[in-house]
């Protein structure tokens, strides 16, 4: 689907358009390489996602005679997408090790949506995540070392340690913060749209590009959520610049969406409350960038938000607690073929935006970079106890803070449960 029809469509994505006179549900052509994922129902089904889905099964075109992106953003993209892939491979490696703890939520597979998105904004631009939040961190522009070190519980980390891996959050790159719980990062991000239009709109504070935009990023299980349906009304409401991002990776923890969800196809609760809804091919940077430009252009311009349905795959399982015996062999393999960064690879050295051994250079200059990213963390120290209460209580003397001044965690008597308080 191409991105600036989105808007000339307005809320019927090309695919499903031609519903608008039939009682039919719709059903998306067969994709070779592996079955459809069928439904209760067999007349309604949802198949894997090709590059050929969007675009009524053709053949994929040949080649543009001119690249849909100048060398400089798509060696960006390139090293963007590496960095967030090699990051959570070595987060995989130190979860194993010793070196985190709790649950570790990785993202291989899904690159192509965060950096797609994320790589379009501004600083002052705002990004809510859930707890697979490493590599939107990274995107938008935390250090590796300082988002490792949080994954290490060290006062390094960009929460100080206090976060780990489900919560990160860096107020100077403006990212609002990974929620461990689905959906309550989407009133957050609502809010932050509202902030951004008062600004704009009462204290006449807006930057010369526009409105300052949020994006709101969620996976599929979120969607069938009550928070999702009422941020939906207020922000189209309200004409608030912000887009909600479903990472539509098929699988709620071990539960597939198409079990989960009476209507499979989630950009279409967008149009329901009056905002534009769009399925973008989540395996394929180019098309979300596409996609993500119209829909950051649309909310700076004060046109409303818009829901993105972006079909992905995650490589791994929901957790690196999860053996991954639920997806079926087939299913993997078809998505592992559409790899993301080797689809991207593929195009740059086709389109003659860099040479192999300038993208080798990138992968070697971002293993150094995830490295570094280890040694920081493991020689940074643990945060301190009296850190332990900070942030909890709003009276700096109450309970946290003894009458003399100083951390009552640092009473012996208070971590033996056995002080006077």
């Amino acid at each position: 689907m191409a991105a600036a029809s989105f808007t000339a469509a307005k809320f019927l994505a090309p695919a499903v358009a031609a519903r608008s006179g039939s009682d039919r549900a719709p059903s998306f052509p067969a994709v070779s390489a592996i079955r459809p994922l069928r439904r209760t129902r067999p007349a309604q089904r949802l198949l894997a996602v090709s590059s050929d889905v969007l675009a009524g099964n053709k053949p994929a075109p040949a080649a543009a005679a001119q690249p849909a992106v100048t060398r400089e953003e798509a060696l960006e993209l390139y090293e963007d997408m590496v960095l967030g892939r090699n990051f959570e491979d070595m987060c995989a490696q130190m979860y194993y090790r010793g070196k985190m703890f709790g649950f570790v939520h990785l993202y291989n597979g899904q690159e192509a949506v965060s950096t797609g998105f994320i790589k379009l904004l501004n600083q002052p631009d705002c990004i809510v995540s859930t707890y697979r939040d490493h590599v939107h961190a990274l995107s938008k522009g935390v250090p590796a070392r300082s988002v490792m070190a949080e994954l290490f519980g060290k006062a390094t980390g960009c929460c100080r340690g206090q976060g780990g891996s489900m919560h990160m959050f860096s107020e100077p790159h403006n990212v609002l913060g990974g929620f461990a719980f689905i959906g309550e990062g989407i009133p957050v991000a609502t809010g932050a749209a509202f902030a951004a239009k008062y600004r704009h709109e009462v204290l006449k504070q807006s930057s010369p590009d526009g409105l300052d935009v949020t994006i709101a990023f969620f996976g599929d299980g979120t969607a069938n959520n009550g928070q999702f349906f009422e941020c939906l009304n207020m922000a189209q409401l309200w004409k608030l610049p912000i887009i909600f991002v479903v990472e539509n990776n098929l699988w709620a923890i071990g539960m597939s969406h198409l079990r989960a969800t009476s209507d499979p196809e989630i950009w279409k609760k967008g149009p329901a409350f009056g905002m534009p809804g769009v399925h973008v091919d989540g395996m394929d940077v180019l098309k979300v960038r596409e996609v993500a430009k119209e829909a950051i252009d649309r909310a700076r311009r004060g046109e409303g938000p818009t829901l993105v349905e972006a079909e992905t795959y995650r490589f791994r399982g929901h957790s690196l607690a999860d053996p991954d015996e639920l997806r079926r062999p087939d299913e993997k393999s078809h998505y592992a073929a559409r790899d993301p960064i080797t689809q991207l690879k593929k195009y740059i050295i086709e389109q003659n935006l860099a040479s192999e051994a300038e993208l080798k250079n990138i992968e070697k200059k971002i293993d150094d970079v995830v490295e570094e990213a280890v040694e920081f963390a493991d020689a940074s120290p643990l945060p301190p106890r009296s850190q332990l209460l900070e942030n909890v209580f709003s009276d700096p003397k109450g309970f946290g803070i003894g009458p003399d001044g100083k951390y009552r965690c640092e009473d012996p008597k208070f971590t033996q449960g056995t002080a006077q308080v």
